[in-house]
């Protein structure tokens, strides 16, 4: 039956569906998993008098069974229909039992939320945003709704709370409309705690308290590298400071482990959404140096050694970012500054404009090193472990900054060894909590969010029926935007059917996945230390890293193993699976860079350095990696009390500060949060504590 296009559709009624859609929608509920079927939705309709069912009525659509090709949610239907049940109702009572499977036969294909709205815990007086942004209809509306009630004036993608207060505390969702079609967001709780009793002191919001338009940052941890000593803390670090940097509302891309034109092509990603009053920030935890004055962060494919045309330097990109005229912008580098012997390139680099927004935060002096704190098999950089404490207090970003480094300076372990240093041209009272300035939404605003949202879209769960009778269900999280976890449950199995598994396999060859590490019973098993309490339990999980490298889209093959009763051969049945590119692997930054992107006084050179000899390593001189007396290996005994610092030809080297290239064993102190998806905001310590068993090594 057709319906004018004018008609309002949450007050079509669920009877003028017509009979394929109905007949699908029977479907998944009458198999549907405990807690979501017909019976969970007449029991979540009867709590609107005029929908309430009888028992009787509800009898009568349980005996559907007996019939031929009969349908107790069909009749449920019908019933509801009978009573002037809308679609909107309908819709409102499935988003209240999550059932996504079927909010996806009464969704539209012309809208598709690209971005879904977080759960936030935030303190009473911040600035708090919940977003909610959709593609596929030139005229979108929204409209939010905490609970049951429509939000005052929540009509646009962004509802943002300014000050947030307690009495804002509950659940939101959103309402995407256009023209002729609607769909749901997720639900979002909002969490906010009193003010009263905590130690934070927020500055008062006052007229002329500058603002940002937006906030971005791109956070880069390199660990794996292929010719130099391996790292631990940049995962937790880049993790922990994305948690923290999203309460404060920066839309952030978290990264690890880039080769040289990976992070080229993010930091070109990174730059398309800086514009002119964005606060712009940029992290980076792994192997660097420091020449004549300028920067290098070190990609995990550098040679050894490695020279300037190898690593991107800091200052380069700072022009770039000045040539957003943007309104902030700071940079914090934990990494080494020695100075390296092997490069002794001079840059000549433009000019930078004469600003006072740029605050660098050096994770230690000039000519030193930075070190990373293991504890229970996970790691902290130094620098992050006083860094994270002071995050969220509202101050100049400067003054935050000094306060971290009084902190370090009271680091018995790092004494003499590592000292924060500032730099900064800063002179307005800027602080990462600055409100961002809520103006209409303009054409670089749509595109900027757009750009990010791309980033962070993951595929949907999905639910996978095989011809023996089984279902699977196919769900997806991320760890980083370039880590996703892919999580797989049997939700139903004939009684006939003895034993049953089901795995994923057949991943593309630019992800080089390792077997053995996926299908693990625990997220920890395939390496998965930081988000493992916040996925569903008694799943086979699988971890996809570097989706950086992807080419072409996500395609795997499900694979179901099942056996009978009295048959001694097992069956298997396969389904091949496409969830297209998910997170940074739509941005395609693994693509080569251009050239002419690659001159001396540009961040993006390539002249590559020629390998040196193996001997060459053992130089004693050599401030490289490889180059370190006693070096700690992962089947090298160490003793389990501190010891002081021994000489080193080139560094001075603890076997307290012992080489990162030991085996990630599991810890149970790790909480949330997960970045775009599927989990809460709350952000966590990581239980550190200065015990016999801590030991710290350098980020060479």
């Amino acid at each position: 039956m057709s319906v004018s296009p004018a008609a309002p559709p949450g007050s079509l009624p669920i009877n003028r569906l017509g009979e394929p859609l109905l007949r699908r929608l029977s479907g998944v509920l009458d198999r549907a998993a405990p807690g979501r079927g017909w019976r969970d939705l007449a029991q979540r309709a009867g709590s609107h008098g005029r929908v309430k069912l009888s028992s009787l009525e509800l009898e009568q659509c349980s005996l559907k069974v007996l019939e031929p090709e009969g349908s107790p949610s069909w009749s449920l239907l019908r019933l509801l229909g009978e009573r002037g049940c809308t679609v909107l109702e309908l819709m409102e009572f499935l988003q209240a039992l999550e059932h996504t499977e079927a909010l996806q036969y009464l969704s539209p294909p012309g809208i598709k939320i690209v971005v879904q709205p977080d759960p936030k815990s935030v303190l009473s007086g911040q600035t708090v945003k919940l977003c909610c942004w959709a593609t596929g209809h030139p005229f979108l509306h929204y409209q939010w709704f905490k609970e049951e009630k429509e939000v005052p004036h929540g009509n646009s993608p962004e509802l943002i709370f300014n000050p947030v207060s307690v009495n804002d505390s509950g659940f939101y969702i959103c309402r995407v409309n256009s023209d002729s079609s609607f769909v749901f967001s997720r639900w979002a709780q909002l969490d906010v705690c009193d003010l009263q009793g905590v130690s934070y002191d927020f500055q008062e919001q006052s007229a002329d308290r500058p603002s940002a338009i937006d906030k971005v940052a791109l956070l880069i941890g390199n660990m794996s590298y292929w010719n130099h000593p391996q790292l631990k803390a940049p995962m937790v670090d880049v993790y922990e400071l994305t948690n923290l940097l999203r309460q404060l509302d920066f839309k952030v891309v978290s990264l690890l482990d880039l080769t040289e034109s990976e992070m080229r092509n993010a930091v070109d990603e990174f730059l398309l959404l800086l514009d002119k009053g964005v606060y712009g920030l940029l992290y980076y935890a792994g192997h660097g140096y420091e020449n004549y004055g300028n920067s290098f962060m070190v990609p995990i494919d550098a040679p050894n050694p490695y020279r300037s045309a190898n690593c991107l330097c800091v200052q380069n990109i700072l022009k770039l970012m000045q040539e957003k005229e943007t309104g902030l912008n700071v940079f914090l580098l934990d990494m080494c500054r020695k100075r390296n012997e092997y490069d002794d390139t001079i840059l000549i680099l433009d000019a930078l404009k004469v600003t006072a927004n740029i605050v660098f935060g050096y994770a230690t002096c000039q000519g030193a090193e930075a070190f990373e704190i293991q504890h229970s098999g996970l790691a902290n950089g130094i620098f992050m472990k006083f860094l994270k404490e002071r995050m969220l207090e509202d101050k100049k970003i400067t003054v935050l900054l000094d306060e971290v480094a009084e902190d370090m300076g009271k680091c018995h372990l790092t004494k003499g060894k590592q000292a924060l240093e500032i730099r900064s041209s800063l002179s307005e009272k800027r602080a990462l909590t600055d409100p961002i300035q809520q103006t209409g939404s303009s054409a670089e605003s749509l595109a900027r969010n757009l750009q990010w949202a791309k980033a962070h879209e993951l595929p949907e769960s999905m639910y996978l029926d095989f011809k023996c009778g089984v279902q699977i269900q196919l769900g997806f999280a991320a760890e980083f935007s370039n880590v996703l976890i892919i999580y797989t449950r049997i939700v139903k199995k004939p009684p006939e059917i003895l034993v049953c598994k089901a795995y994923v396999t057949d991943f593309p060859l630019d992800l080089d996945i390792d077997p053995k590490e996926a299908n693990k019973g625990t997220p920890e098993e395939t390496g998965s230390y930081l988000v493992s309490k916040d996925l569903p339990k008694h799943c086979l999980y699988t971890r996809l890293s570097s989706l950086q490298k992807l080419k072409e889209h996500l395609i795997f093959t499900v694979c179901l193993h099942y056996e009978y009763p009295g048959i001694d051969d097992s069956l298997d049945e396969r389904k091949e699976v496409n969830v297209g590119k998910p997170l940074i692997a739509k941005l395609g930054i693994h693509h080569g860079f251009e050239e002419n992107c690659c001159m001396s006084n540009r961040p993006f050179h390539t002249q590559a350095s020629t390998p040196v000899a193996a001997e060459y390593y053992l130089s004693p001189n050599h401030c490289q990696p490889n180059s370190y007396p006693g070096v700690h290996h992962p089947n090298s005994a160490h003793s389990d009390h501190f010891r002081q610092p021994e000489a080193c030809h080139c560094n001075v080297t603890l076997n307290v500060l012992t080489s990162r290239q030991e085996v990630w064993t599991c810890s149970s102190h790790i909480r949330k949060n997960n970045i775009p998806v599927e989990t809460t905001d709350d952000t966590v310590d990581l239980g550190f504590s200065f015990s016999s068993s801590l030991r710290l090594s350098k980020k060479q």
